[in-house]
Formats: C-alpha cells, sequence, structure tokens
C-alpha cells in the first residue's frame, strides 16, 4: 500500500516553469510519476515537455486533470501564497520544497490551514517517494528532489528532518537488500506541515510497512514526542539517527529548526529518549541501515 503516494496519484507542479521545478518535473517524469499538470500564472495554455499542459492556477490544474497532491517549487517570497492556493483549490496533500520561506509567512499558513483537508510535507524538504515496482524501482511516485534511483520497493518506511540524511539511509538500505515502503522527507523547519509523529502514525497503519527509520536533529521535542508515542503504540520495529551531537548549545546548524535552546534539544537527550523507548539509535549516519537490520532481529 505505502502511504501519502502511490503510482496512480495524481500530482501538479506549481512553478513547473522555472529551472529548479522543470528539471525536477522532468525526472519525475522519467521515473514514471503521474505528473498531469503545471502551475505558473501568465502561461496558462502552454505545455511542459510537450506533454504537460500548464495552468494559470491550482484552481483550474486540479478541475481538469483531477491532481490531488501538488508539489511546490516557487521561490521563497510567494511559497506561502502557493501552499495556501493549493489548500484552497483542495488537494489531498502539498509538499512544499521552496527553502527559505519565512517564519511569519509559515505562521499565516499554518493558521489558514486550521480544520482543511489539505496534508502539509515541508517546507524546506527533498519530498516523498514510494518506490515503483518496475526497473530500478521506476513506475512509482517520486515528488520533490530525491535522486529516484537509489530507492527499491519494499517493506521499510523513512521519514526524515534531513534531505541528504534521508537519501543516505535509503542508500544504505537498498544496499542491504532492504527496500522501501514510502520515504518521507519532512523538512527542517521550525514551522512545518507534517511531524514525525504524524508520519510514524501513518506507517505503523500501513500493513506493507514492517520496519521504520526515523531521523531526526537537535532542537524541538519532536522526536521524542515521537520516541514517547511508539513505546505505547507502535509494535513494528524502529531504527533512529539523531544529527547534531556536536553542535553548540544557542547556535544555529543548518536547517532553522535544529538550534538547542535552553538545555532541551540536544543529541544525547533525543537518543536517551529513543533508547528509552525500545527504538535501536545508530551513532553515526554510516550505521543506519545496519541499525534497521539490528532492529528487525
Amino acid at each position: 500500500m505505502a502511504i501519502l503516494v502511490d503510482e496512480d496519484t495524481k500530482v501538479l507542479i506549481q512553478g513547473i516553469t522555472g529551472s529548479f521545478g522543470g528539471r525536477h518535473a522532468q525526472l519525475s517524469l522519467d521515473y514514471g510519476t503521474q505528473v498531469v499538470a503545471g502551475v505558473t500564472p501568465g502561461k496558462g495554455g502552454q505545455k511542459f515537455a510537450d506533454t504537460v499542459p500548464i495552468y494559470d492556477t491550482v484552481d483550474e490544474a486540479v478541475a481538469e486533470t483531477g491532481a490531488t497532491v501538488s508539489a511546490i517549487f516557487v521561490p521563497p517570497p510567494f511559497a506561502g501564497d502557493a501552499i495556501l492556493e493549493a489548500v484552497d483549490a483542495g488537494v489531498d496533500l502539498a509538499v512544499a520544497i521552496t527553502e527559505g520561506i519565512p517564519v511569519i509567512d509559515m505562521m499565516r499558513v499554518r493558521a489558514a490551514m486550521e480544520g482543511s483537508k489539505t496534508r502539509l510535507i515541508g517546507p524546506n524538504c527533498p519530498g516523498i517517494v514510494t518506490p515503483g515496482t518496475g526497473e530500478d524501482s521506476h513506475g512509482g511516485c517520486r515528488i520533490g528532489i530525491a535522486p529516484g534511483y537509489i530507492h527499491k520497493r519494499g517493506k521499510i518506511g523513512v521519514v526524515s528532518r534531513s534531505g541528504t540524511l534521508t537519501y543516505e539511509a535509503v542508500w544504505q538500505l537498498t544496499a542491504l537488500g532492504l527496500g522501501q515502503s514510502t520515504c518521507v522527507g519532512i523538512g527542517g523547519d521550525p514551522i512545518n506541515g507534517t511531524s514525525h509523529l504524524d508520519v510514524l502514525k501513518m506507517f505503523n497503519d500501513d500493513p506493507e510497512t514492517e520496519g521504520i527509520v526515523m531521523i531526526g536533529e537537535i532542537g524541538g521535542t519532536a522526536e521524542e514526542e515521537a520516541a514517547a508515542w511508539a513505546a505505547d503504540n507502535c509494535d513494528k520495529p524502529i531504527a533512529a539517527f539523531i544529527a547534531g551531537a556536536t553542535a553548540p548549545p544557542g547556535r544555529r546548524m543548518g536547517h532553522a529548526g535544529a538550534i538547542i535552546s535552553g538545555g532541551k534539544g540536544t543529541a544525547s537527550a533525543k537518543k536517551a529518549a529513543l533508547r528509552e523507548a525500545g527504538i535501536e539509535v545508530a551513532e553515526t549516519p554510516a550505521e543506519m541501515g545496519s541499525a534497521m537490520v539490528k532492529a528487525m532481529g
């Protein structure tokens, strides 16, 4: 089954005519993703790659194509409004790849999304991949910027705040013969749409997923909250890695959310909470795949 998206998911791309959005739209098409529409205001009526119709608004694109997911490759000053346009159009899922959206804009987006049917992944995230069953796992659904070729269809769910660590974990799993059900990059911004806990719950309910890799970072308490829930509710094996063990308190490191303050959010505290919940913790990024193997017994 996988979670959130599969080979039948119809995807539209906001910002498809930009160089970055266009490049990854083509890679998603090459992967086998059903990219059914693009949206760029003022360019309605054109086509991307001679096959994908472009519309002026998300509302038009959804009405004409039945797209249920929007991938957002829109520059930071306009990305908040782009997310809300997707929400207003009633998509089930909005995946905001854009990095650098002002926090005040995301506060406005979060407030406006209250009570909506749309789930937001990101912003500042690599997106989501459900590998296909074809050669090199093509024929699935790739939304965002993750390299498709490293994925392999299987039974391990991956959720991560870090893009590059997502790719590293996926590559290690694939090399070990452990395919993935779905890989979700939730992003590292302080205000985002979907948490580790949200994705853990989905993986726990997914019959195809038999093990879970969870990758976190210093800052905040999201990983501890996920661990506490998993201890009481999840009987699937979980392996985890926490990035930022050497970061000094009070200094922002990498992602906007990766900052230790008030003595909270340290790597050691997070790892302790994970171990207390019975989760196998990798000490280095190189051990993420082997930690999953160990967790599965």
